[in-house]
């Protein structure tokens, strides 16, 4: 199993779409084995280029802050399972969600939104 996050300086970065990094934890036998980080350079807000990347990837879960409705809908096309509303340290995060104890909310897009808009 692999699980994505939206990366800055080895936390969830609060806004998927502006993310210049992702790190992808691959789990094996519910443990974390490993982990890569990702460029997002030029697919910022690219909802079909990001889906692209983690099925490419063999990313199964993607944990965000915040993510707007047209990001969710496009991993949920794809088939990734979405979780939002997650912070903090993006290995302990993994972590939690491997245990069964990741604290999330339900959360969109929970930022300004200055330059850009969602539908």
């Amino acid at each position: 199993m692999k699980i994505a996050m939206p990366y800055s300086q080895g936390r969830i970065n609060e806004h998927f779409g502006i993310s210049e990094e992702f790190v992808i934890f691959n789990v094996e036998d519910g443990n974390i084995a490993g982990k890569q980080i990702f460029s997002n350079s030029g697919l910022q807000h690219n909802h079909g280029g990001l889906a692209n990347l983690f099925t490419t990837e063999g990313v199964e879960v993607i944990i965000a802050g915040g993510m707007g409705p047209p990001m969710v809908s496009a991993l949920q096309a794809v088939g990734l399972q979405v979780i939002t509303g997650a912070s903090g340290d993006a290995e302990k995060a993994a972590f939690d969600y491997l245990n069964g104890q990741l604290v999330t909310s339900s959360v969109g897009c929970n930022h300004g939104c200055s330059g850009h808009e969602h539908q």
